[in-house]
């Protein structure tokens, strides 16, 4: 399974400019009024993202992707600041700025940016001190000055402001992330607001304001926290740890050290934006619905007097070749796995084409040799590699999960077989040229979204790799031979790895525990000068385009069978689905059934043979169920469409019990469940939700026995999957080929009898909510988080206007007052939001849900605050027209096309509607007021019981907190889990 988720001193100040001087005017202006020049860009020939790229005077680089299909632009603005920068004792540093970039500037969320630059030259000079500072109660006692002094610079502070002016675009996704070699920002505008996105960008990235710096402190801390309670990081950064002794790769986290963490320093903060926050360090990555030369002119106009500096080259040291493997462990609550590590050079090496190579020809999803030998034999309970591609240096890595009874030390061994086949030349040649097939397949799908075409601008730029070689990589590997692959594997893969085996026990780890805060004032309703500028920009609404599903849907019947059809005119692709109204809660027994299908071959091919095939024509086959549905899906390369059917087809018809593939199945599924016990996500989202929701018979539970797998007569089982298609079910195509072109392939290739009824569906009884209970889960981690729920009416379209409205200004992104309030203002939580679920299907209720990931010293606080919120709204105006605007902006500027109408129709249906209900959405929202949304809270969220979904340590949970909002239940595992 192929994986793989921010001075020069101004007025000799803290708050730092790259700007050296006034903007001046430029000389290309942008509006009706203003003459567009026509740059000249560099392109590549035959490129098919017919990407631009433009560099600045200044040295700034700007790719362009033009993708007409929505009028939208994803923007991606990257800078080659990662952590690996980052001072080694003061780890997390790139980190922590990312986030401090969303806090504004001297001139964006500040109503008096004389005063407050003293107050935060005051919190700056504090930091050092408490920083140098060794005594720990001399600490305490400056951090109290601190947060003194944070609270009267608050109050000079406007809340989110950057927030806000985003958000009133319509923008999607605000968000950055921040990794070894890179920070990146990324946004989902309306291509109609680019001149204003532009505007705010190129503001907040040539300056730096450290404002509410104490509250996101603690936020990170949060973060940090949240990492150490997930044993996957540390098993993968073991590796890292053993491959890179003399790299930040591996001797330092992107995180950093909690020390680190709580002893920051203003003064490096700024260093470290002086030195690599540099047009010349940082590219702005565009794809979507642009005009080249006016984006070009825009982005000169609000980013050209940003000024240039030279950027010291990152120097790399030298290794010595690893002479014997390393191991290395860590402990955890978490299930068990194995991960092991290869070193190469970086990307756009040789070397780093060879190991992607080598990587697919290990696993690929299906025809490569860890896909067949290991998970496919079920000789594991899962394992996989994946290529660790990194500037400096690259990392093979390799992974796997042991099955019942098995150690780690066997899966490595497992794993490195798998090499050692590579190796000796033990695959077939023909795979070379499938696995290019594939990777350019994988390319075209990437490339169908604004999103994949922008990550790829962002690759290319942060490893240094000219377009032309990043955009035809996989031409070149088309030269690689069997014999290259071979030679490449004998010299590189040897004893010279590091294993990083991940054992059940006591993790170790440790939280950065809170300081004293003082929440802060916040103030929603105030505008900077900048922000009233921006308003008077103004773009004119897009048109919103609404789904017509009877125009966009062609149908007809195939052999007695509901057949829609939806042209694909991007790329020669094509998908095509068989659609039951049957899941696991109709059959058990047949779900089973599809989760065996893939370990099984017929007479002509066996199991290993099939994956074979279909990967040979640049096809996957999957089979998907849910609780109501179930999906037999085809897709991949249009050409091969009737091949591919007469192997679906085939299978379906012809598959043949296999004893050995049974059983191993079982002990998977035995396996997984017992893992599942381990993951903290599965007992809080699935396990002690459904119980809230529905009490002990609930879906989570619904799985078929132990007694009922180990007795289960395997004919029964195929006999079921011969009998599928028989079954009442519907069929969709998208694709390139006419619709009558594929009504008669389809009317001679899937044969269909008299069709049986679907079995009947359990229904589950909902709990009454009539008192407030507290359904608690303990688990050895250094965290707490909860799940509050409780159910409103049954579906009603009526209210989903008011609905998605309350979620963007209450409970839903940066700007929201959930956010703000939890934590912005009391930095009681890295993660707190609260939203209204609209049910999937009629008679069934709506919900309204939050979620709170907190330390446990915080617990009592953070409750109280979100069900404060929950059952008073604050009233900010500003902020609700704000939201309002960018509802409507989100529905005005997107398009739904292609496969996903059909898929809107097929949600449609299941909530009794034959229609797009966003046209009555829209219309509504256009009307509504700040009132009618009160009107929504105090009839839709106000005043529930909510139960409460609890996961903690229960050692340092205070009891009494949990008393104090329900009836507390304290569960077992087999009590969540029915095993």
């Amino acid at each position: 399974m192929k994986n793989f988720f921010a001075l020069t001193l101004f007025t000799l100040l803290l708050s730092f400019s790259c700007k050296t001087k006034e903007k001046t005017q430029v000389s290309t202006k942008v509006n009706t009024n203003t003459q567009i020049k026509n740059y000249s860009f560099e392109t590549v020939e035959n490129d098919p993202t017919n990407t631009k790229i433009y560099t600045l005077k200044n040295g700034l680089k700007v790719y362009l992707s033009i993708n007409k299909d929505e009028p939208r632009v994803q923007t991606y603005i990257a800078v080659k600041a990662g952590s690996k920068f980052d001072p080694a004792e003061t780890t997390g540093l790139a980190h922590y700025l990312e986030h401090m970039l969303f806090k504004g500037t001297h001139e964006i969320g500040t109503k008096d940016w004389e005063n407050e630059i003293v107050s935060i030259e005051k919190i700056a000079k504090k930091f050092e001190e408490h920083r140098n500072e060794k005594d720990d109660a001399k600490k305490k006692e400056i951090y109290k000055e601190i947060d003194n002094l944070s609270y009267e610079a608050s109050k000079f502070a406007i809340a989110n402001e950057y927030d806000k002016m985003i958000s009133s675009l319509g923008a999607k996704g605000t968000n950055a992330y921040t990794s070894n070699d890179e920070t990146v920002y990324i946004n989902d505008i309306p291509s109609n607001e680019l001149e204003k996105f532009l505007k705010v960008e190129g503001e907040r990235f040539q300056t730096l304001v450290l404002r509410l710096f104490h509250t996101e402190l603690e936020v990170v801390y949060e973060e940090f926290n949240r990492s150490q309670d997930n044993d996957s990081r540390w098993v993968f950064q073991k590796v890292l740890e053993g491959l890179f002794p003399n790299h930040p790769y591996g001797t330092q986290t992107t995180i950093g050290v909690g020390e680190h963490l709580k002893n920051p320093s203003f003064y490096n903060i700024r260093d470290y934006y002086n030195k690599y926050y540099r047009p010349n360090n940082v590219a702005i990555c565009l794809s979507g619905d642009l005009d080249p030369n006016k984006t070009i002119a825009l982005i000169e106009k609000n980013f050209a007097n940003w000024e240039s500096n030279t950027i010291e080259d990152f120097k790399v040291a030298e290794y010595k070749p690893l002479e014997k493997h390393i191991v290395k462990e860590t402990f955890g609550p978490q299930q068990e796995t194995v991960y092991l590590g290869y070193r190469f050079e970086g990307a756009g090496t040789h070397s780093a084409m060879m190991l992607s190579m080598i990587d697919m020809i290990m696993a690929n999803s299906q025809a490569g040799l860890i896909d067949l030998n290991l998970n496919l034999a079920q000789k594991v309970l899962q394992a996989g590699s994946f290529p660790h591609i990194l500037k400096d240096h690259s990392v093979h890595f390799l992974y796997g999960v042991p099955k019942q009874g098995q150690t780690l030390e066997e899966v490595k061994d497992l794993l490195i077989g798998e090499i050692e086949k590579v190796k000796a030349g033990n695959f077939d040649e023909w795979l070379v040229e499938a696995i290019i097939n594939d990777l350019k397949l994988k390319r075209i799908k990437t490339l169908e979204s604004n999103r994949g075409r922008a990550n790829l601008m962002v690759d290319a730029f942060i490893n240094d790799i000219s377009w032309e070689d990043y955009i035809f990589q996989y031409e070149k590997m088309e030269k690689i031979t069997k014999k290259d692959i071979v030679d490449f594997a004998n010299k590189h893969y040897k004893n010279n790895y590091v294993v990083s085996y991940k054992r059940i026990g006591e993790s170790k780890r440790h939280s950065v525990p809170k300081p004293e805060i003082t929440q802060l004032e916040l103030d929603r309703e105030s505008k900077s000068v900048f922000f009233k500028e921006f308003e008077k920009i103004k773009t004119p609404r897009l048109e919103p385009v609404f789904m017509n599903f009877e125009e966009q849907i062609a149908r007809s019947e195939v052999n007695g069978l509901n057949f829609s059809y939806i042209e694909n005119n991007k790329n020669q692709l094509f998908r095509l689905s068989y659609i039951f109204d049957m899941g696991t809660d109709n059959s058990k027994e047949m779900s089973l059934a599809v989760s065996y299908l893939p370990y099984l071959g017929t007479e002509k091919y066996s199991a290993e043979d099939l994956q074979k095939e279909f990967y040979k024509y640049g096809l996957s086959f999957d089979v998907n169920t849910s609780r109501d549905k179930m999906y037999i899906t085809l897709s991949g390369l249009e050409k091969n469409l009737v091949e591919g059917l007469e192997l679906f087809e085939h299978i379906l018809e012809n598959v043949k019990p296999d004893k050995k593939a049974y059983q191993d199945l079982v002990a998977g599924i035995l396996k997984s469940r017992k893992d599942a016990k381990l993951n903290k996500g599965v007992i809080l989202r699935k396990g002690l939700v459904n119980i809230a929701k529905y009490g002990e018979n609930n879906p989570f539970r619904n799985k078929i026995s132990v007694e009922e797998l180990t007795d289960m007569d395997i004919e029964k089982l195929t006999g079921l999957l011969k009998s599928l298609t028989s079954y009442d079910h519907r069929i969709f195509y998208y694709g390139q080929q006419r619709k009558e072109i594929v009504e008669q392939i389809l009317t001679k290739l899937h044969r269909v009898n008299i069709l049986k009824e679907i079995p009947a569906k359990v229904e589950y009884e909902e709990n009454s909510f009539e008192k407030p209970i507290v359904y608690f889960a303990p688990y050895d981690m250094q965290q707490v988080e909860l799940y509050l729920l409780a159910p409103d009416q049954k579906f009603n379209s009526g209210l989903m206007a008011a609905s998605m409205l309350f979620n963007e200004y209450f409970g839903a992104g940066l700007s929201s007052i959930v956010f703000q309030e939890v934590r912005e203002k009391k930095a009681l939580a890295y993660a707190a939001y609260a939203w209204y679920s609209n049910a999937s299907e009629k008679d069934k209720n709506n919900y309204v849900y939050s979620y709170i990931g907190t330390q446990h010293d915080k617990l009592e606080d953070a409750v109280g605050t979100m069900f404060g919120l929950l059952n008073e709204m604050p009233e900010a105006e500003l902020q609700f027209n704000g939201a309002k605007d960018a509802v409507l902006k989100k529905m005005e500027s997107s398009r739904k096309k292609g496969a996903s109408v059909y898929w809107a129709f097929e949600s449609a249906k299941k909530r009794g509607l034959d229609f797009d209900v966003n046209k009555e959405v829209y219309e509504i929202i256009q009307t509504m007021t700040i009132n009618d949304l009160k009107d929504f809270f105090n009839t839709s969220i106000k005043g529930k019981n909510f139960s409460i979904c609890v996961i903690g340590n229960e050692k340092n949970i205070d009891e009494k907190v949990l008393k104090s909002l329900g009836e507390v239940k304290k569960l077992s595992l087999e009590e969540i889990f029915g095993y």
